[in-house]
C-alpha cells in the first residue's frame, strides 16, 4: 500500500467536498476525525507491533531449552540478542529516514513488518534444522524489521493523534509492548511442553518458534488494515494537497534543536537504569532478599506488569493536564526513589518494583510525545528513528558496563543506576531552561498549546500573504522554510546558524 512521504498533521487538514457526508453516530465511526474511527485505527496501530515484541524474547522464555536442545553456549545464546541490538544502532535511524523520504508511512510499515515476519521465519527454520548460522541471519533480519516497525508506530501515532490523545496513545503502545513481552514468558513454556508430544529436541523448539511466528503474521495483517484506513483518511482529509512539500534529508539531523538531543540524553540515561536492572533482577532479588528464583522472577516482572496496566491511564492524565516536562522530572524522581528503596531499605521488594513500574510508565507517556512538539512532521520518522538508534546504542553499551560493575556487588550497581538517573535529571533541567528561554510549548497545558498554535497559524497566514522582491524587481513567493524562520525570529526562537531573521541564507 503506497504512501507518499510522511505528511503534516491536523494543522493542514482540509476535508474534501464531502465534508458533511457523515453526521451523528456515523461521523464518529466513519469519519477519520471521529473519535471512534481513530480508536479503531489505534487497535491496528498497536497490534502491528505486537508480533515483534512477542517474538523478540522467545529465546529468553525458552533459555534452558535453547541451551540443552540446541547445545548452545551462553555466548552463542547472547549473540542472538546482540545480532538484534547492535545493527539497530544505525539501521532503525535509516529506517525512519526511508519512511520520511522514500517509502512513506504505509508502504514503509508494510515493508518493515514483512521483513520482521521473514526474519523470524528464517530464525525458526534454522532452529528446526539446528543450523546456527541460519538462526543468526534470521535474528539479524528480524531486528532490522522490528525496530523500524516501532518507528513506524510512533509516526502513525503522531499522524492520527497529535493535538488529541497523543500522550495516552504512547501509553497504550507501551502497554501493548509490555503485554507482548509478558505473554511471551507466560505461554512459550506451556507451548513447548505441548509440542514435545509430537517433536523432540531442536525440532520441538523450531515448531514452537513457527507457532510464535503466527503473532507476526497477525501483525502483518494489522499493518495492511492500518494502511487501508490511513489511505482513506488521506483522501478524505486531503492531506497531501494541503501539506507543505518539504523533503526529509539525512543531513537534517544537524539542524535538530539542542532540546532534541537533550531529550535523547534523558531517554538513554533513564532507560539505562531500567532495562539493565531488569536483566540482573532475578539474581539481585535472590541475593539481596533471599528469594527463590521463581519468586524473584515474579517480583522482577512487576515492573512490566505495572507499566502495562498504568501506562494508558497516565497517558490520559497527561493529555488532560499537559505539563509534560513536569511529569518527566517526576517520573525520574519516582524511579530514583524505587532504586533507593531496593538498596537502602529492607521493605518488601514489591514496593520497589511497583514504584519503578509507575515511574517507567509515567516517563513513556510524557517523554516520547515531546519529539512531536519540537521536530517538523516531515522529519518525524528520521527523528524517532534517531531516538531509537541512540537508545539501542545506550542499551548495548550499558549491558556491557552493567556486567562489569555488577562484579563489584549490587550496591555498586545500584549506585551506578542512580548516577544515570542523576544525569537524566540534569538533562531535564537544561530542557526546562531552554523551553522557557525559547518560548517553546513543551510544558504548557493543552489549552495554552492550542492558543499558541492558533497564533502561529495566524502569523503564517500573514506571512504567506507577503511577498519579496528579488534584485531584478520580480515578485518571489516566500518558501515554507523562509516562513518558518521568519516566524521563529518573531517569537524569539533560535534560527539555523546560516540563516538570517528573514529566512535568507547567509553567505560564508
Amino acid at each position: 500500500m503506497e504512501g507518499g512521504p510522511n505528511i503534516q498533521e491536523t494543522d493542514y487538514y482540509s476535508v474534501s467536498e464531502d465534508e458533511n457526508r457523515y453526521t451523528g453516530l456515523a461521523y464518529h465511526f466513519l469519519d477519520p476525525r471521529g473519535k471512534c474511527h481513530r480508536f479503531i485505527a489505534l487497535f491496528f496501530m498497536c497490534f502491528l507491533g505486537f508480533g515483534s515484541y512477542f517474538c523478540y524474547d522467545n529465546p529468553g522464555a525458552l533459555h534452558d531449552n535453547f541451551i540443552t536442545d540446541l547445545n548452545l553456549s551462553e555466548t552463542d545464546f547472547m549473540l542472538l540478542y546482540s545480532l538484534y541490538a547492535w545493527p539497530n544502532v544505525i539501521l532503525c535511524f535509516i529506517g525512519g529516514f526511508l519512511i520520511d523520504r522514500v517509502f512513506g508511512i504505509r508502504l514503509g510499515t508494510n515493508i518493515y513488518m514483512f521483513i520482521t515476519l521473514i526474519g523470524h521465519t528464517i530464525f525458526a527454520y534454522g532452529t528446526y534444522y539446528n543450523i546456527f548460522s541460519v538462526m543468526a541471519i534470521g535474528r539479524f533480519i528480524f531486528g532490522i524489521g522490528g525496530e523500524s516497525v516501532a518507528v513506524a508506530q510512533n509516526n502513525y501515532a503522531v499522524l492520527w493523534f497529535k493535538g488529541k490523545e497523543l500522550n495516552m496513545v504512547f501509553g497504550i503502545q507501551l502497554s501493548l509492548a509490555r503485554v507482548g513481552s509478558a505473554v511471551n514468558f507466560w505461554v512459550m513454556e506451556p507451548i513447548y511442553k505441548w509440542t514435545t508430544q509430537f517433536y523432540q529436541g531442536y525440532q520441538c523448539i523450531g515448531v514452537v518458534l513457527f507457532i510464535a511466528g503466527m503473532t507476526c503474521l497477525f501483525s502483518m495483517i494489522c499493518s495492511l488494515f492500518m494502511g487501508i484506513l490511513d489511505k482513506r483518511a488521506e483522501k478524505l482529509l486531503r492531506r497531501n494537497i494541503n501539506a507543505p512539500h518539504q523533503v526529509a534529508r539525512l543531513t537534517d539531523v544537524k539542524d535538530f534543536p539542542l532540546i532534541f538531543w537533550l531529550i535523547s540524553i534523558i531517554c538513554v540515561s533513564y532507560y539505562s537504569s531500567i532495562f539493565p536492572f531488569i536483566a540482573q533482577g532475578e539474581s539481585f532479588f535472590v541475593k539481596r532478599f533471599n528469594l527463590d528464583p521463581q519468586d524473584a522472577n515474579t517480583v522482577n516482572s512487576m515492573i512490566y506488569i505495572i507499566a502495562a496496566v498504568t501506562s494508558p491511564f497516565f497517558g490520559i492524565l497527561i493529555d488532560k493536564v499537559g505539563r509534560n516536562l513536569t511529569w518527566v522530572v517526576l517520573s525520574i524522581l519516582i524511579t530514583a526513589l524505587a532504586h533507593s528503596i531496593l538498596i537502602f531499605t529492607y521493605l518488601n521488594p514489591y514496593v520497589g518494583t511497583i514504584t519503578m513500574g509507575l515511574g517507567y510508565s509515567l516517563l513513556a507517556g510524557a517523554l516520547w510525545p515531546l519529539v512531536a512538539l519540537i521536530v517538523p512532521e516531515y522529519q518525524m520518522g528520521t527523528a524517532y528513528g534517531l531516538c531509537q538508534a541512540i537508545q539501542n546504542l545506550g542499551n548495548a553499551v550499558m549491558s556491557i558496563l552493567t556486567g562489569i560493575v555488577v562484579k563489584s556487588g549490587y550496591f555498586s550497581l545500584e549506585m551506578f543506576f542512580l548516577g544515570w538517573l542523576g544525569i537524566a535529571i540534569i538533562a531535564s533541567i537544561f530542557v526546562w531552561i531552554l523551553n522557557t528561554s525559547q518560548k517553546r510549548i513543551l510544558n504548557m497545558t493543552p489549552q495554552e498549546r492550542e492558543r499558541a498554535q492558533e497564533l502561529e497559524n495566524q502569523d503564517q497566514e500573514k506571512l504567506l500573504g507577503d511577498s519579496e522582491q528579488d534584485s531584478s524587481g520580480e515578485i518571489t513567493p516566500n518558501s515554507d522554510f523562509q516562513i518558518r524562520n521568519r516566524y521563529l525570529s518573531r517569537i524569539g526562537a533560535p534560527l539555523p546558524a546560516n540563516f538570517n531573521a528573514d529566512g535568507h541564507t547567509t553567505l560564508r
